[in-house]
């Protein structure tokens, strides 16, 4: 069965910015090579590749408004309402706050389907009636599209408690591009296995400043590399920067994508992912695709994660703990050899982007025929 399908609700592609976006550069692709015609829109505010179609998929360009609160949920119901004369067999949108518009390609007769990604009214950054649309939306979302879906079964769960509602399970991918020591490493004076590693967006609730805080008191050589940045978040990565200020080993790298992102993580000695809130963290995933040694905040969503494939602190001691972790880490590298070997062995066994496009395409096949 040959489909149209367009997906809604990111930044677009070339993925420049978060998960989601490598999800749909993924996944886009292996669906067109399956032979299905694949739709991406686009923000034209974020969005600086000139080309009308990228590894097979067409891009549609749009604008939206460029605020804090306005600008995914602008820019998706104008796409939902450029679908209306696109002939789409389905329309994937993601994270739950795009519900409220999900409804709109059905009426052309497209089926639509919703990725409600993790509880996002948990993020600080959101005020109260922020956190309230959001949990509102995610009632919607059990209702407004055909079907929704989650990538993680902590998430599942929240959805079967709270609405009586289990939506299928689908996880992320982690292929990455094994690369050795080159220009990226050399550009930021690192050394292979000579630096801890964090990749994520830089705002309160991923909780860099644990990493930063517990680094600060470990005497070693070892570098601590911070790769991301954020929209709207100017306070707070201001912040992180100053409590590093002083100590040399710690770097902040800014957005790193690509072969860059790829060198970065081929290389590093521990990987921490310090987030407190979310669903499953492809950062997190792909890092053990990488082959590294995983530390994570003990959330429920990185627990199911990593497994027994990683280490965990307690988020409510923060850098206290992690820095106790790091410290024997720091010195015990057989550890880290062996806990390398099992993260990696779990990413190829449980987040594989083949094995997630199969089960996109089983469930948009049976989509079709879905009667909702």
């Amino acid at each position: 069965m040959i489909l149209k399908i367009a997906f809604l609700g990111t930044r677009g592609i070339p993925a420049s910015y978060s998960g989601f976006e490598t999800c749909v550069e993924q996944l886009g692709q292996r669906l067109v090579t399956r032979g299905h015609h694949v739709t991406v829109y686009c923000r034209t505010h974020h969005i600086n590749y000139e080309g009308r179609d990228y590894k097979g998929m067409r891009l549609v360009k749009l604008p939206t408004i460029a605020n804090k609160y306005l600008d995914t949920l602008v820019h998706s119901f104008v796409s939902s309402l450029h679908t209306l004369g696109q002939r789409y067999d389905i329309a994937l949108y993601f994270i739950a706050g795009n519900s409220p518009v999900s409804w709109i390609p059905r009426l052309a007769g497209t089926k639509t389907l919703l990725n409600v990604d993790g509880l996002d009214w948990k993020r600080e950054k959101w005020p109260t009636f922020a956190k309230n649309y959001i949990q509102f939306a995610e009632y919607l979302a059990t209702k407004l599209p055909n079907l929704y879906l989650t990538d993680s079964r902590v998430v599942q769960g929240y959805y079967r408690d709270r609405f009586n509602s289990e939506p299928p399970y689908i996880p992320y991918g982690s292929e990455v591009d094994l690369l050795p020591p080159g220009d990226t490493l050399a550009k930021f004076g690192l050394e292979p296995q000579k630096y801890i590693l964090f990749v994520g967006r830089l705002v309160p609730e991923n909780c860099a400043h644990h990493l930063i805080a517990a680094f600060r008191q470990i005497d070693t050589d070892m570098k601590c590399v911070v790769v991301g940045d954020a929209a709207y978040a100017e306070t707070y990565i201001t912040s992180l920067k100053q409590q590093a200020q002083g100590d040399p080993r710690i770097i902040f790298t800014g957005y790193v994508f690509g072969r860059g992102y790829h060198e970065l993580g081929s290389n590093a000695y521990i990987f921490v992912e310090t987030s407190g809130v979310g669903g499953t963290h492809p950062a997190l995933v792909e890092a053990m695709a990488f082959g590294n040694c995983v530390i994570t905040h003990n959330t429920p969503e990185n627990l199911e994660t990593i497994g027994d494939a990683g280490f965990s602190y307690d988020g409510r001691s923060g850098a206290d703990d992690l820095r106790q972790i790091l410290e024997h880490l720091l010195h015990a590298p057989e550890t880290v050899a062996i806990y390398r070997q099992l993260a990696q062995k779990r990413a190829h066994i449980h987040y594989t982007w083949d094995s997630v496009c199969d089960a996109y395409e089983k469930l948009f096949e049976q989509l079709i025929d879905y009667k909702k």
